[in-house]
């Protein structure tokens, strides 16, 4: 898939004020500072769409972006940024948890990980609560260029052995993937487009 357009539409921090649009919807969410603005501006050839900043946290609101007149590419504020105060945190997960647990138009959720650290407890916390919550969702991996192939084999298998001692039967979906060097991006890009067909075919309220 070529992305032609990639259009703002509206940030809100209320789930039920989400544009009304019946079209498919991708959710990206990940910790702060895992590098989910620069991915969707690698991935939507538009270096100024999502806000990029140096201080973790910058996202925090429900920004719906419409690409090729035909689906949503969802910005999701990060989970588990310590500077963020008590009080913010709670309304970001409540937002959030609404989002996830109420948007029919969600059809897939990626969650992003930073490839160079081993497998972190609010990662498989968070990824523990979509599986529950039958969300379905893809894993992608960040950063890939910062480290060596071997390096990325082995913190993935980490990832794979964490989760199947949580009780996973398998590893979800994922790709591994750089914002400096594109990498991933035409794997990522044929996913939705592949779901997206299977959505438009498969379901007449669509």
């Amino acid at each position: 898939m070529k992305i032609n357009t990639a259009e703002f539409i509206v940030s809100n921090s209320d789930a039920s004020k989400c544009p009304k649009d019946f079209l498919p919807e991708y959710a990206f969410i990940g910790r702060s500072n895992v590098g989910k603005s620069s991915l969707i501006n690698m991935l939507t050839n538009n270096k100024n769409l999502a806000k990029t900043s140096g201080k973790p946290g910058k996202t925090q609101l429900i920004n719906h972006f419409k690409i090729n007149n035909n689906w949503f590419l969802v910005d999701l504020p990060g989970y588990g940024y310590a500077k963020v105060s008590k009080k913010t945190k709670s309304i970001f997960q409540q937002f959030i948890t609404d989002y996830f647990e109420n948007r029919e138009q969600l059809v897939c959720a990626f969650v992003l990980i930073d490839i160079r650290h081993e497998a972190q407890n609010i990662d498989i916390e968070f990824m523990s609560y979509m599986g529950e919550s039958e969300i379905p969702f893809c894993i992608i991996f960040t950063k890939a260029d910062k480290i060596g192939k071997t390096k990325i084999d082995s913190h993935i298998a980490a990832y794979k052995k964490q989760m199947f001692a949580n009780n996973w039967a398998e590893m979800p979906q994922y790709f591994v993937t750089s914002s400096t060097e594109s990498m991933g991006k035409e794997e990522l890009l044929s996913y939705i487009d592949q779901v997206n067909q299977e959505v438009f075919k498969n379901n007449s309220e669509f």
